[in-house]
């Protein structure tokens, strides 16, 4: 967007140009929202930080959580649509792991900073 497209009704700030030349675009908006919105539920941000540090199984992921099999299934479904986690299988077990990109290492990194926790060694 460049300057003479910017038609605000009102003229609070000169920093106002600059800030809405740089404005995400609609469809990164929802990305970055919809993986906020998936760490939201206290179950899914523990398990999403749990596979940060190491790929596991649903029953390991539901033992470790306290939670049946069936709704961790749930939480991951949910965690790997929004592309925080990724899945692999070997013969029939399933493997999920936080995926490797900007928006999960980003959050990864935000969870331990706002607890105040560190990465396991």
């Amino acid at each position: 967007m460049s300057d003479s497209e910017i038609h605000l009704p009102h003229h609070h700030s000169d920093n106002t140009a600059a800030v809405l030349r740089e404005l995400p675009h609609n469809e990164t908006i929802q990305t970055v929202a919809e993986a906020m919105k998936q760490l939201g539920d206290p179950s899914r941000l523990r398990i999403f930080w749990l596979l940060c540090h190491c790929e596991e199984c649903v029953i390991n992921i539901a033992s470790a959580t306290e939670m049946t099999s069936p709704a961790v299934s749930h939480h991951l479904r949910l965690l790997k649509n929004a592309g925080l986690i990724v899945s692999r299988r070997d013969g029939k077990e399933m493997y999920y792991r936080a995926a490797d990109n900007p928006v999960a290492d980003k959050l990864h990194h935000t969870i331990e900073e706002i607890a105040r926790i560190s990465c396991p060694k």
